[in-house]
């Protein structure tokens, strides 16, 4: 005999919906937008306590400087393929509705004849206005980015951003400051690097630089050396000399209370190499603390591998595989100047740091630890 069906069987399930997430206030919405020499890449958050949380964002290489080295100039071509990606950054910003926003270039337009008919060509194009940001700016907000990973133990503090045209090293004297308020303290420098007298302790800028050597242009002045390791070697080598005009690096330093914080994409990059990542993870990656051995074997595996084989890598691939190189003989010469055998990894950058200083300024940021 057939089982009895059961009441109710056949019917269709009441659906369940689950509510559409509330959209943002345009109101709260901030965005960043960083043109540099190799990359466009902007953010669009609201604050949320001493943070703020991404609504949007964007990421895409343009190579705006391919060729700038050899003429002084833009290119057509790199243009054409910037203001494409800057039509998808505007159309974001349209969508949020926002209206608190800093759009800013670095290096490439600082040195490029043609850079205020670059910018012009921006603006009729796509509406936006590009702000060209001297180094000073470019480093103090690379550092403020980084403020949450700062350690309460560390005194000295090294601020390294290897950009595609530049590379900026920001070196802050922090023992004064009370070991709880020290990431505090790097934040307040958004105001700028020799701040206004305060009753709070301050964070002492001590030296910073701006090399005129990024990934992209370092690459650039070594392309005539055929061998891939003499390359490499010469690149670290010629970076380090270009750093001795920074004061700190005259003097010895204690390792004690020492902590270097690394801002770029060869940074992370060597970083979820070490970790031996599929799929690149943020959450991985940013924060993470990578001793000098780990990072020098991950380099000598870079070596190893080649330029066909660092195409093959999925961490690299075909676009950064030269750029990997001048960007990792900056981190070698940097680790062969300075007291510490460990390196903070920071996946974060002009526009964290672009956020962080205009919501400071408005004062949206909750006063409270990171």
């Amino acid at each position: 005999m057939a089982p009895k069906r059961p009441t109710g069987a056949g019917a269709f399930p009441k659906a369940v919906e689950s509510p559409a997430p509330t959209p943002p206030d345009p109101s709260e919405l901030y965005a960043a937008l960083d043109l540099g020499t190799n990359s466009c890449r902007m953010l669009i958050a609201q604050p949320k306590g001493s943070g703020f949380h991404v609504v949007d964002s964007f990421s895409k290489s343009v190579q705006l400087g391919t060729g700038l080295e050899r003429t002084g100039r833009l290119s057509r071509s790199s243009m054409a393929r910037t203001v494409q990606a800057l039509r998808i950054c505007q159309q974001k910003l349209k969508r949020n509705k926002v209206t608190r926003m800093r759009l800013v270039t670095t290096e490439a337009c600082r040195r490029a004849k043609n850079s205020r008919e670059f910018i012009r060509q921006v603006k009729r194009e796509t509406g936006m206005t590009l702000e060209v940001i001297q180094p000073e700016e470019e480093a103090r907000l690379a550092v403020i980015s980084c403020a949450p990973l700062v350690s309460t133990k560390t005194e000295q503090l090294l601020v390294v951003d290897i950009g595609g045209g530049s590379t900026e090293l920001v070196w802050i004297d922090i023992s004064s400051v009370p070991a709880r308020d020290r990431p505090r303290a790097i934040m307040r420098l958004h105001a700028g690097f020799h701040p206004p007298e305060s009753p709070f302790p301050a964070a002492k800028v001590v030296d910073w630089i701006s090399v005129p050597l990024g990934v992209a242009t370092l690459r650039d002045q070594f392309s005539d050396v055929e061998d891939d390791a003499a390359r490499f070697a010469l690149m670290s080598w010629y970076f380090e000399e270009n750093l001795a005009d920074f004061a700190p690096y005259k003097d010895e330093q204690v390792r004690e209370g020492f902590q270097i914080v690394g801002t770029s994409g060869t940074v992370t990059t060597v970083a979820a190499s070490h970790l031996g990542l599929k799929r690149y993870d943020r959450t991985k990656v940013d924060g993470l603390r990578m001793t000098s051995d780990q990072i020098d074997k991950v380099i000598r595996r870079y070596l190893e591998l080649g330029p066909a084989g660092r195409r093959r890598d999925p961490r690299i691939g075909e676009d950064r595989q030269t750029l990997i190189m001048s960007g990792a003989a900056i981190l070698q010469a940097l680790l062969r100047c300075w007291p510490t055998d460990r390196l903070s990894v920071a996946d974060r950058g002009l526009r964290e740091g672009l956020l962080y200083a205009q919501m400071s300024a408005d004062g949206v940021l909750e006063d409270g630890p990171f």
